[in-house]
């Protein structure tokens, strides 16, 4: 339980802020569910430092508030920030949002999938029939990476080593609630089971694991960094489903504001510390490496290497189910 607590409680201070980021003169970023909660933060910080920053999500009202939000607060930016219309629980927006992407964009920096759901209502799903959970959480960013994929590579080409990035939003749920002792379990087919409403969600978050450390596979040829963070225990929209005493106990003395979630992922996104060497690697909050559970690094091990493959058969069926789409 050690890494737990060291993810919780007495967290270092965050070593990257809104104090001490620099300059993001012509780079481009996405932030996916950037109108809300820590990627509305991430996207304050970086509009602050010159960056142009696509918010990327389904609400068009809520993006326009942000929008008027972030610009107000830092009304002497040189940078630029637009809304990207993308549902991540539909597969079908998710080519479109990109084509429209690159109409505009030469170039991106930094792709921070930062949208997800968590405990929904028991049922939910998404527009292709998946578990709501798995769909808004791994396949729609998982699509959302592969379209964007070309000009990532593009950008790293012609960009500083390592500067070019990918993060994916893990959680505390890495460690609690996703099945033990690997972390995800699979049908016959690669899809996760149905483990009930919290582990379904945890077994995603340790999707997102999943895709940074895979992805991670290709660094050397796309030159694009790939890590996965825990943005830490946050006061947020996302736990809008959840209810009950566990909730209030945990929103009341575990609970910290949206900022420092922003913190955990602007480090992901600048620190020179991830080098290409580490790519894939675990980020703990509020900016720091972090290891994982062993079953996890097990799943992400092939069964000729003593793992159980888990990781690979989970990606190859997020390939087929979004093939079509693509």
């Amino acid at each position: 339980m050690g890494n737990v607590f060291s993810q919780c409680l007495f967290i270092p201070a965050a070593p990257l802020t809104e104090k001490n980021c620099p300059d993001q003169t012509g780079r481009v970023f996405i932030v996916t569910g950037g109108y809300a909660g820590v990627g509305f933060e991430l996207c304050k910080i970086l509009y602050a430092q010159n960056a142009t920053v696509w918010i990327a999500g389904r609400s068009a009202p809520k993006a326009e508030k942000a929008i008027l939000d972030i610009k107000n607060a830092s009304p002497s930016s040189n940078g630029h920030v637009k809304f990207l219309h993308v549902d991540l629980s539909d597969l079908k927006t998710i080519k479109p949002a990109v084509e429209s992407f690159t109409a505009q964009e030469q170039r991106l920096d930094v792709l921070v999938n930062n949208a997800g759901v968590m405990f929904p209502p028991r049922g939910s799903v998404d527009a292709q029939g998946h578990d709501l959970h798995v769909g808004t959480n791994c396949l729609g960013p998982y699509l959302l990476y592969q379209l964007l994929l070309p000009l990532l590579t593009k950008t790293a080409s012609k960009s500083p080593t390592a500067s070019v990035r990918v993060t994916w939003a893990a959680s505390i749920a890495v460690q609690l609630f996703s099945p033990q002792p690997h972390g995800m379990i699979l049908n016959d087919d690669g899809s996760p089971t149905d483990q009930g409403m919290r582990l379904n969600y945890g077994q995603t978050k340790v999707g997102n694991v999943f895709f940074a450390r895979e992805f991670a596979k290709t660094t050397p040829q796309t030159g694009v960094v790939h890590a996965a963070f825990n943005p830490g225990n946050l006061h947020t929209e996302l736990q809008r489903h959840w209810k009950g005493l566990d909730q209030w106990i945990t929103e009341k003395f575990f609970t910290y504001p949206a900022i420092y979630g922003a913190y955990t992922e602007l480090w992901a996104a600048l620190t020179p510390e991830l080098t290409p060497d580490k790519s894939g690697a675990y980020v703990y909050p509020w900016g720091r490496f972090g290891d994982l559970p062993a079953g996890v690094e097990t799943s992400m091990r092939g069964e000729s290497e003593g793992g159980t493959g888990i990781a690979a058969k989970f990606l190859e069926w997020c390939r087929k189910e979004t093939e079509n789409f693509a």
